[in-house]
C-alpha cells in the first residue's frame, strides 16, 4: 500500500503531504500512545493530527473509573488543537499496537465539526495500515448546521 499516494488522493491537489511527513506524524501517534492512561481498558492509543501549517499535535487515550469520563486519543489531540486556536486540519493518525484503532462514534461527531468528508484518517497497528477518508466511518454526522 502506497500510503502517500492515498492520504493526496483524498486531499486533492492543494494539500499535498510528503512521504517523510506522513511518516513523521505515524511516529507521532506511535509516541502519543506511550502516554496513555489505560488501566482499565489495557488499549492504549496515540494519535497524531496534522495541522495546514504541517506542526503535529498529539493526543492519547486518558481513561476514568467512570466510563463516561474517558476521553478518547483522537479528541484530546482536536481539543489541544483547538484550544489553541487551530481550525484547519489535514491529516489524522491514530495507532494502537495491538489492532486498528477506529475512531469511536463519539471522535467522529467532534470531527465532523471540523473536517471535511474526504479527511485522511490513518489507522495503524504493527500488523496493518490503512487509509479511511472520514465520510466512510461517519456518514450522516448530527448536524444543526447544514
Amino acid at each position: 500500500m502506497d500510503i502517500e499516494k492515498e492520504v493526496n488522493l483524498l486531499l486533492g491537489s492543494k494539500n499535498k503531504i510528503y512521504k517523510d511527513l506522513i511518516e513523521t506524524l505515524i511516529n507521532e501517534a506511535k509516541n502519543a500512545s506511550m502516554y496513555s492512561y489505560s488501566p482499565y481498558s489495557r488499549f492504549a492509543v496515540g494519535a497524531g493530527l496534522l495541522l495546514e501549517n504541517k506542526s503535529i499535535v498529539q493526543g492519547c487515550n486518558i481513561e476514568n473509573s467512570s466510563y463516561g469520563s474517558t476521553v478518547c486519543a483522537e479528541r484530546v489531540a482536536f481539543f489541544k488543537a483547538l484550544s489553541s486556536g487551530e481550525r484547519s486540519f489535514l491529516c489524522l493518525a491514530v495507532y494502537n499496537k495491538d489492532i486498528l484503532p477506529y475512531p469511536c462514534g463519539c471522535c467522529l461527531q467532534v470531527m465532523s465539526e471540523f473536517v471535511d468528508s474526504n479527511f485522511p484518517i490513518i489507522l495503524i497497528s504493527s500488523k496493518e495500515i490503512r487509509v479511511i477518508p472520514f465520510s466512510d466511518l461517519l456518514r450522516h454526522p448530527f448536524s444543526l448546521h447544514k
